[in-house]
């Protein structure tokens, strides 16, 4: 195989000598348009896990990698005049020049043909290459000149950066957060070599324009930030190379791999394929995994030439017998009278005649290599996902640290280090079980203050109580309002008791039932729960007493219109507008949730006022049936979620607009909620704080929205996201929702609930301990496991009373096998 790699940093230089170094390629050309010694920045970041790979892809050049690196174990976060510490992180750094050194000398002594001051603007030139890897970096010219074929994605990021070096000696991983007179600066710094250092420092775009860096020399960079860390740089300089101020672009691309018209496939590798925010340090790590990756898919390549070529020598081998075979027959004596005596056949088997003249097997090289493409791309992309959704989490907290400087040091500190929720509570204490348990002693004296309970100091995060008015949480694991679709004519029956009643049995502080309609008009479908008569008041009230009899959990209700997704069909019945016994629908604006389903009225004042007579007669009957927390459900595109999103919400009228006319209606229902709700019982607001689509609610707004909802009774928010439109895209993860119920907590100072892609209880007690929500609310999770609150306290050593009839359960002790 023929292979051409454009662009000689660590991804194309990688998996150059891979190639070599396993015999995948005949020849291998690697063009950089720069010098061999030429190169940006200063030094580069490796985990531990990532060792492990190149150690297994190439034992020589990982030695050479091990050998040049500084290793540290600690990050040290500066704040606030304060230094916190944290250990076991197993990190290692080393100079990127000295990387790509090892990697070019590696090539080649392997045979890699290696061309620098070679820039490549189009590949005709390489026509009768195999493969070409595009490796030419984050502004990859190649990517545009085949965007049409790749389709990139690039995402700008607003804050600013400068990539400086110094020669202090950094000894650990080391942030630094400092304001001047024109904003706040972050520090990402860490030594890559005996005496050099590499120091990012990064503000928002705000701060950068107030300290005057646009147009700013190098010089001048320098000497603001010798200034302002003199005591931190202890005399030492900062250095530049290249160190001009730029923003972070996030790359995609749609697609990975394409063929050129004369035959060679392209595929994109390292930057040009793909960034992480340099907070995460993930970048040459990338790299350098697409290329173990690729080289991967490439060696299933050569497995399926060797079998056609096995296959090719089997056939020609069993042609030539044949062939030899027919030749002998045809020389035996009287053959030649035979075939004249019978008109011209030929006296052997049709069979023989057909073995040797059989043509070998063809084999589609090109076809194979598309496979392998196809193979390295579908593998390869997952992981590359997973990276970049951290990395966005990551770069978003240093876009808004701002938010969290009210935080004292030790929480700062653990927010941070869990800033990108793949390292959680539970991983965090595996390295730094003192770090950990010091975060757990604040939450719980925290805790302890504001219920003026007693909570002993080692108490997990999510098992620390939480007042909310006149009410207390034990703990803070919450089941999410689920609705079950199983009512009749809005008449809950035993299934609500059992679905409710067994997760309320299995530890959970808070039980918050279905959204449950204020009017038979404000159903979603014909089996959704209602409050409009004395017989549903009747049936909540069993539950809520079965739950405070046999529970220490507290009960809500959830009060909800359904708007323009009213009237249809049950879930497991394909969820479509119903063709009998539809009723009409109200809205904030006249436009069908989707094609097919029912065009809304646009909601008249009159409609208004009868909705809001609706929803004070349910309150007032909740309140009757005993429910410890109501909720106003203002999300996922029903009735008042409809006026709040500037996607559904088209009016002219005071009603429409700003987000303080869209809110209007929805604050009108909240206050009359209030009024009719009992002054020391908290009352709770669902919201979408994301459409998940172009030109929906934005952050500002939902702040906004936040700070009004506060005004008018809110307790607290359960921050939710979506649903507002079925052509939204959300952009799924773990924990995926858990940033916006933090936006709103850290910016309104109000109390959250956080839902969404919350799996483990060591999610919870990071959520919890991050300061990123006060209630966790599970669905899916309480569904698998409606002991989850129970097995989690089992796992973490805390005791939490099971009800007299399972007193038994106390000493059982389940086996794995």
């Amino acid at each position: 195989m023929d292979v051409v790699c454009i662009g000689g940093g660590p991804a194309g230089l990688y998996l150059a000598l891979l190639l070599k170094q396993h015999g995948l390629a005949a020849r291998v050309r690697v063009y950089e348009r720069n010098r061999p010694d030429d190169t940006f920045g200063f030094g580069v970041v490796f985990s531990d896990r990532t060792l492990e790979n190149l150690a297994q892809a190439d034992p020589i050049s990982h030695q050479e990698i091990v050998d040049a690196f500084v290793h540290w174990d600690d990050i040290d976060v500066h704040y606030q005049g304060q230094v916190v510490t944290s250990t076991g992180h197993g990190f290692s750094g080393m100079s990127r020049m000295r990387l790509l050194t090892i990697l070019q000398r590696r090539a080649q002594a392997l045979g890699v043909e290696l061309s620098f001051e070679a820039p490549v603007d189009d590949l005709a030139a390489f026509s009768s290459a195999d493969l070409i890897v595009i490796a030419d970096g984050v502004n990859s010219q190649l990517r545009e000149l085949h965007a049409e074929a790749f389709q990139p994605r690039v995402d700008m990021r607003p804050n600013r950066f400068v990539w400086l070096g110094t020669t202090f000696p950094f000894k650990a991983f080391t942030f630094y957060f400092k304001e001047s007179e024109h904003g706040l600066f972050r520090v990402h710094a860490y030594r890559y070599e005996e005496a050099g250092s590499t120091f990012i420092v990064e503000c928002t775009e705000e701060t950068f324009e107030r300290a005057g860096f646009e147009g700013a020399s190098e010089q001048d960079t320098v000497a603001y930030f010798e200034r302002l860390f003199a005591d931190e740089l202890a005399g030492h300089p900062l250095l530049t190379n290249r160190s001009i101020w730029r923003q972070f672009p996030t790359v995609s691309n749609r697609r990975w791999w394409t063929a050129l018209p004369s035959g060679p496939r392209l595929v994109l590798l390292g930057d040009a394929l793909h960034t992480a925010h340099f907070s995460i340090g993930s970048g040459t790590k990338l790299a350098l995994e697409d290329a173990i990756s690729l080289l991967q898919s490439l060696q299933h390549l050569q497995r399926e030439v060797a079998d056609a070529s096995e296959a090719l020598c089997e056939a020609l081998e069993a042609s030539g017998r044949a062939l030899s075979e027919l030749t002998a027959r045809l020389s035996e004596p009287g053959v030649e009278d035979a075939v004249v005596a019978s008109g011209g056949e030929l006296p052997v088997p049709d069979s023989l005649i057909k073995a040797a003249l059989a043509l070998p097997p063809s084999f589609d090289r090109k076809a194979a290599l598309d496979r392998a493409l196809m193979a390295f791309e579908a593998g390869r992309r997952p992981e590359v996902a997973s990276v970049q959704r951290a990395a966005e989490v990551s770069l978003r907290w240093f876009e808004q640290t701002e938010r969290y400087l009210g935080l004292s040091p030790l929480q700062f500190t653990f927010s941070l280090l869990t800033r990108s929720l793949r390292v959680s509570h539970g991983n965090l204490k595996l390295r730094d079980p003192e770090l950990v348990s010091e975060v757990d002693r604040f939450v719980a004296a925290e805790a302890q203050d504001r219920t003026g309970l007693t909570v002993p100091s080692d108490t997990p995060p999510m098992f620390t109580p939480l007042t909310i008015r006149g009410v207390t949480l034990m703990n803070r694991v919450g089941v999410s309002p689920m609705c079950q679709y199983s009512a009749q004519e809005g008449l809950i029956d035993d299934w609500h008791l059992v679905h409710l009643g067994s997760r309320a049995v299995g530890g959970a502080g808070l039980i918050v039932c279905e959204m449950t309609a204020i009017s038979p008009e404000a159903r979603i479908t014909p089996g959704c729960a209602g409050l409009y008569s004395e017989a549903h008041e009747v049936a909540w009230r069993r539950v809520v007493e079965f739950t405070h009899r046999h529970s220490a959990a507290l009960v809500g209700i959830q009060l909800g219109h359904a708007g323009r997704k009213g009237a249809t069909d049950v879930p497991w019945r394909g969820e479509r507008p119903l063709t009998e016994g539809a009723w009409p629908l109200v809205a904030a604006s006249p436009i069908a949730y989707e094609a097919g389903s029912q065009v809304p009225r646009e909601m008249s004042r009159a409609e208004m006022d009868q909705a809001l007579e609706d929803y004070r007669a349910a309150t007032r009957r909740a309140a009757r049936a005993g429910f410890d927390l109501l909720e106003v459900h203002m999300a996922h595109g029903y009735l008042l979620a409809s006026f709040i999103s500037p996607l559904t919400n088209r009016r002219t009228d005071g009603y429409g607009g700003s987000i303080e006319a869209r809110a209007r209606f929805p604050l009108e229902v909240l206050r009359a909620v209030r009024e009719a709700w009992p002054e020391e019982r908290p009352l709770s607001v669902r919201i979408s704080a994301s459409d998940w689509y172009p030109e929906g609610i934005s952050e500002a707004e939902v702040v906004c929205l936040a700070e009004l909802l506060g005004q008018s009774g809110a307790d607290i928010i359960d921050v939710s996201t979506g649903q507002t439109l079925p052509e939204a895209r959300p952009v799924y993860g773990r924990l995926y929702q858990t940033p916006f119920s933090e936006l709103i907590r850290l910016s309104s100072g109000l109390l959250t609930m956080t839902v969404g892609n919350i799996s483990s209880f060591s999610d919870i007690n990071s959520i919890i301990a991050g300061g990123r929500a006060d209630v966790c609310l599970l669905a899916r999770g309480h569904l698998f496991d409606p002991y989850f609150t129970q097995h989690a306290a089992r796992a973490q050593g805390v005791e939490v009373s099971w009800p007299s009839q399972y007193a038994s359960v106390a000493n059982f002790r389940a086996r794995a096998d």
